[in-house]
This record gives C-alpha cells, structure tokens and sequence, in this order.
C-alpha cells in the first residue's frame, strides 16, 4: 500500500483545513511534468501525484493508463493562499499545458492524459473561469480553449514510485520530458 493512501481520504473533503491551507486539483498531462513547476514556491507544502475524474475506486496506475477508468493523471496542491494564492497557481498551470489540445499532452495521448482543473470550492470556480476566459481572449493560440472545468472529487495517490519522480530518477525524467515536445511548445506559446 502507498505511504500516501493515507492523505486520499483526506484529499476528498472541501471542509475548511485547520491550517488554512488549501487543495488545488490540476490535470496536465503526465504528472510527472505537473510536480515540479509547482513545489518550488514559498507557500506550497506540498504536490502529489494522482487520478482523479474517473469512475474506479483505488486505480493502479495500469489501469489508469489502459484509458478505460475514467481517470486523469493529476496533481494535488496543498498550498496556503496567504502566501500564494489561487489565481497564481492559475497561471502556473495553463503556462505548463497545451490548453487547446483535447486528446491527451504532447506525445502522451488518450483520455488520461487530457487537461482539467478540478475546482474544491465556488471562488476556484470563480477563478479558474475568469482565467480561462482571460487566456481565451488573449490570442495566445489560434484554437479554442478546450481545458475544462469541473468538480473535484475522489483523488487517489498514484504508486510512491510516481511521487516526486523528478527527483527520484532525474535523467530519466529529463530524458521523457526532452522526448515529449512539451518544453518546444511551451517555449514557443508561454515564454512571450
């Protein structure tokens, strides 16, 4: 069983946490590229790998990738908004994704591995609509927008060999990331 099991139970609740941190639930393709453009700033306690969206409780991640659970590969952020709020993580997010692409990410195709944010309460719902309308009318892309935005739900830790893969296997992750096509398009569509 994942060390991580234990936090599931947890991540599915929208109650008010202690602490005063929050959960943001986002769906960017392989979530091995989704970790680290996120745990690097003041304010994030923490980013877990996971599936969320579909309809299997407790999915491995073979089952996930066999695109027949409903699933996407996902992040979870436990953030505290004092620090860094929402609509940064936002900003965060939409410039790691292709936001037009509805088949999948780069070279990692099919249904789990399409774009979503998964909102926890109505003001990310707010928000995560109003940067997306915003992203829209930029004419960033000549596509329409297709990342949607949807309810969280149910959020299931991925296998502890998945967590924080960025830094347990560092050329690996650099090797896939470099294969992806990810950096290329990012470079050409967010660094303006």
């Amino acid at each position: 069983m994942s060390t991580y099991a234990a936090d599931a139970s947890a991540s599915q609740h929208d109650t008010p946490r202690q602490d005063g941190s929050q959960l943001a639930t986002f769906a960017g393709g392989c979530f091995w590229c989704m970790v680290k453009p996120f745990d690097q700033w003041d304010g994030v306690h923490a980013v877990l790998s996971g599936y969320t969206g579909g309809h299997v409780p407790h999915p491995t991640y073979e089952q996930v990738k066999s695109q027949t659970t409903g699933h996407l590969e996902a992040v979870q952020i436990t953030f505290d908004p004092a620090i860094i709020p929402y609509s940064r993580l936002l900003e965060l997010y939409w410039a790691q994704i292709d936001p037009t692409d509805d088949g999948g990410q780069f070279q990692d195709r099919g249904q789990s591995y399409m774009t979503a944010i998964f909102v926890h309460t109505e003001e990310q719902r707010r928000l995560a609509e109003a940067s997306r309308a915003e992203l829209a009318a930029s004419g960033r892309f000549d596509r329409p927008i297709v990342t949607p935005i949807l309810d969280a739900g149910p959020f299931y830790p991925a296998e502890d060999y998945h967590q924080d893969y960025y830094r347990k296997d560092p050329e690996h992750y650099a090797a896939d990331r470099a294969q992806s096509g990810r950096d290329e398009f990012l470079k050409k569509h967010w660094d303006k």
